[in-house]
């Protein structure tokens, strides 16, 4: 069944697209380029933004599993699109737009007031979570 993920563990589970998520940040002085090594410039790290757009997706799948499934982020295709002082707030969205067997595609965007700072895809697989922990390195 195309679009559909159905988890057999106890109450069958199902993803259709356009499940979404939100996850806000005031940007901080840990959250810059220069602090987190990414950068020389004391404004929001890309790897901060994107984590804030993985929360945004984890967000959107909210009391979908129980606790022995999960998802983990396997891929992202990101523009980081306008820098961010700390101070400034921005919020991620997540919306789910395919689902692929295990495979959930989000598109996220991130937003300040005065506009767009940054969009892509974010890819997660579902797991069980035992399996997933006894395959760490």
């Amino acid at each position: 069944m195309a679009g559909r993920l159905t988890l057999s563990y106890g109450t069958a589970v199902h993803l259709e697209p356009g499940l979404g998520g939100s996850a806000s940040l005031v940007v901080g002085d840990d959250d810059t380029a220069e602090r987190m090594g990414s950068g020389s410039v004391p404004v929001l790290a890309t790897p901060r933004l994107i984590a804030l757009c993985e929360e945004a997706s984890c967000r959107a799948l909210d009391g979908v599993f129980d606790e022995s499934k999960t998802s983990v982020n396997v891929r992202v295709q990101f523009d980081h699109l306008a820098p961010l002082k700390p101070g400034s707030t921005v919020t991620a969205d997540a919306v789910l737009e395919r689902v692929e067997g295990k495979r959930l595609t989000f598109t996220v965007t991130a937003s300040d007031p005065a506009g767009l700072v940054g969009a892509g895809r974010l890819t997660r697989v579902v797991v069980d979570v035992a399996s997933f922990l006894d395959k760490a390195r």
